[in-house]
């Protein structure tokens, strides 16, 4: 478990330190400046600086597990063996994710375009006559729930139950740092989230379509493509990476708009830079802080050696407001361009859905923006949800509908 030590120790970057996920950025900017490569005083190195990050996402042999093949944090002997591919490296990281990936492609997911268009007006149709809504509750979350439920065939109807399940197993990912009470609470999720999912593959083997939830049945029935663990964990690794960090950049990125009027201005007078501004937001204000990666080799890194097989965590939201790579980077920029951001990580584990995350974003901020005018915040204070991610839990706003 992560504990509360002196600021000193961590040099005020603790990921699990609710003041921290309120506002990390200036405690990752003097981290940047001061101790780019750095180790915390649980013994996990943190990498700071663009080139840094650069350099170990796609230049150096790295892994989430180690070269024994080891998830660090996770003894597989007493919990299971963990299968999703996030939590495997080539060639089991490889073989996953190509069993999926047909379904992700720009192809693939522009051809949702309308579809994900047609969600989103009646997101704001429903609010449109009230002058107020909650960004997240009525836009973020039912946008790309809905678009992933459809494509994986998921039922809709389901929404609700798997909701909150699905932001308490994101603390999956950091459950060597977890209180007891927090691990408990997040393996009752995987749980419920497991059994739902075995009811539904059973019903569904009946009855196989074209989607995504029907290709993996067919691969595990075929035997020697997915086993039946590799099955489960791949559909519940699928559905919670599906929406739950867009609904940050959603949520996130209409808040940074709203902040910067004269940005939410010139993306009105603009609407053809809402690509860009969905990138700036990716890059000022995303969802995932940091990402964890383990060198399969010695690596030096602003002159700090990293030994082989130590945890490191990439600190993508520092590299993405680093001066050395971005000009003014605390300056939010609806058209900046280049924008080489980090957000989607890098290298072998470079996030499958990047592109439908993408158009999702700019279907829903970009409609909102032309749509409602005079959009204002109704409270600075950000209430975050359940997730490990930097995803609101609420964002109340008022606007006037056009």
């Amino acid at each position: 478990m992560l504990e509360q030590t002196t600021e000193d120790a961590w040099l005020g970057v603790n990921p699990l330190d609710p003041a921290f996920r309120d506002d990390p950025f200036p405690a990752l900017n003097r981290l940047r400046a001061t101790h780019p490569v750095s180790v915390t005083p649980v013994g996990v190195w943190r990498v700071t600086r663009y080139v840094d990050v650069q350099h170990i996402l796609h230049n150096v042999s790295t892994g989430v597990r180690t070269t024994d093949g080891d998830l660090p944090g996770v003894d597989e002997s007493l919990v299971g063996p963990r299968t999703f591919m996030l939590q495997q490296d080539p060639p089991n990281h490889t073989r996953l994710r190509r069993l999926v990936s047909r379904a992700f492609t720009p192809r693939a997911i522009n051809a949702l375009k309308p579809a994900i268009q047609r969600i989103t007006d009646t997101c704001l149709d429903r609010v449109a006559g009230r002058g107020a809504m909650d960004v997240i509750a009525d836009l973020a979350l039912p946008v790309p729930s809905t678009v992933i439920c459809e494509m994986m065939g998921v039922p809709l109807a389901d929404r609700e139950r798997f909701t909150v399940w699905t932001a308490q197993a994101t603390h999956a990912l950091a459950s060597s740092f977890l209180s007891p009470e927090k691990l408990a609470e997040t393996q009752a999720a995987a749980m419920q989230l497991a059994g739902y999912f075995q009811e539904l593959i059973e019903v569904r083997r009946s009855s196989l379509t074209d989607d995504i939830l029907s290709g993996l049945i067919r691969a595990e029935e075929a035997g020697d493509q997915l086993s039946p663990l590799e099955l489960i964990s791949q559909v519940i690794g699928l559905l919670i990476a599906g929406f739950e960090t867009t609904i940050g950049l959603i949520g996130n990125g209409i808040r940074q708009l709203i902040r910067h009027p004269a940005q939410l201005a010139r993306l009105r007078a603009q609407p053809e830079l809402i690509g860009t501004a969905v990138e700036e937001c990716l890059r000022f204000d995303g969802p995932i802080v940091l990402t964890s990666r383990i060198p399969h080799q010695d690596v030096e890194l602003s002159g700090q050696m990293i030994p082989k097989n130590a945890r490191v965590w990439v600190f993508i939201s520092a590299a993405n407001r680093d001066p050395e790579a971005f000009p003014d980077p605390e300056h939010f920029d609806v058209g900046r361009d280049p924008n080489e951001h980090f957000a989607f990580g890098g290298g072998a584990h470079y996030c499958l859905g990047a592109h439908l995350a993408r158009l999702e974003a700019q279907c829903a901020i970009g409609s909102l923006v032309q749509r409602c005018d005079d959009l204002r915040l109704v409270s600075e204070r950000v209430e975050w949800g359940l997730s490990l991610f930097r995803v609101p839990g609420r964002l109340p706003i008022t606007f006037r509908a056009r």
